[in-house]
């Protein structure tokens, strides 16, 4: 469904205070420096707490950061397997007081290019003063690249 578009995908959840809202922030200030680029890119926020994160809150808040974000919700086991192909940990451990509703998960963020092969794997939006203009510097070559080789497919086929 992606295919064409610099694809980015992120686990999180909505209820989370602090790390997911600040990513998606980093995320959408990317987006807007890439100006009419940012319509090539896709914005994938797979909630990592299907029970509370409903299609209903997770679309409204998706849209809340641009339009490019889209929220993915699936069935526990559905969760647990597309977290498995991307080693991605996660726990969530319910409870009816909310203040004991705990919820963690891994922070990485994986950028995949317009032919759907992973291109980047950026380890944290969420904390401290990431790179944001290099990361929009990434992204903006990832657009229109047809997942060419880098570097690397260069140098191997000067061998």
């Amino acid at each position: 469904d992606y295919r064409g578009k610099v694809t980015i995908l992120y686990f999180g959840y909505t209820f989370c205070p602090d790390i997911c809202p600040t990513t998606l922030s980093n995320v959408a200030e990317m987006l807007k420096g890439l100006g009419a680029e940012a319509g090539r890119v896709r914005v994938l926020f797979v909630t990592v707490d299907p029970d509370r994160d409903t299609p209903k809150v997770l679309n409204r808040y998706a849209d809340a950061f641009a339009p490019q974000v889209e929220g993915i919700v699936g069935t526990p086991d559905q969760l647990a397997a597309f977290a498995r192909r991307y080693r991605i940990a996660y726990s969530v451990t319910p409870s009816a007081d909310p203040a004991k509703y705990e919820v963690t998960h891994s922070p990485a963020i994986y950028v995949f290019g317009e032919q759907g092969k992973a291109r980047l794997l950026i380890g944290n939006l969420g904390v401290g003063k990431p790179d944001l203009k290099g990361i929009e510097a990434d992204l903006r070559r990832l657009i229109g690249s047809g997942d060419e080789p880098g570097w690397f497919g260069w140098l191997k086929g000067m061998v």
